[in-house]
């Protein structure tokens, strides 16, 4: 798991982007991963986890990342607001269960070669799927954005 540096991009007005990874002036080569919107300061900021495609787990027939939301937002929580904010992160991590936010994940399907982007409605918003696109590298490949029942926020 990419907690320990971060990085934040902010390409699109009102959106920030948190991920475990410094980012380069380089497009990140594509991947699958794990991500949410988090609130901070009167904006959402997506939150991200993510694994490079050559570096993914099988899944049936699909590639994914091989860390849960439960898992990775625990890791993160254990943390401490103060360690969060340090590292870039939102602190409200800290405070909250993973399934207070808007969270989705973006797998690999092998056989029609395409990623599937499944998110929460509330993150299928035309800047924050561009932003998604751009931070998973998936600005050159084949994509669909998809709702799933597994990521609608409780509250």
């Amino acid at each position: 798991m990419s907690t320990t540096t971060t990085g934040t991009d902010t390409a699109v007005p009102g959106l920030e982007t948190h991920t475990g990874e410094t980012p380069t002036s380089e497009t990140p080569g594509p991947s699958v991963g794990i991500f949410w919107g988090v609130p901070e300061g009167g904006r959402m900021v997506l939150v991200t986890d993510r694994t490079p495609l050559a570096e993914a787990e099988a899944y049936g027939d699909c590639l994914t990342h091989p860390h849960g939301h439960y898992e990775v937002w625990e890791a993160w929580r254990r943390l401490g607001a103060t360690t969060l904010r340090r590292r870039g992160l939102p602190p409200a991590i800290a405070g909250n269960e993973y399934e207070a936010f808007p969270r989705g994940r973006v797998v690999y399907m092998r056989g029609p070669a395409l990623f599937t982007l499944y998110a929460d409605r509330r993150l299928q918003k035309p800047e924050t799927i561009a932003e998604l696109v751009l931070r998973f590298g998936l600005a050159a490949e084949c994509y669909a954005v998809r709702s799933d029942a597994h990521y609608r926020t409780l509250a």
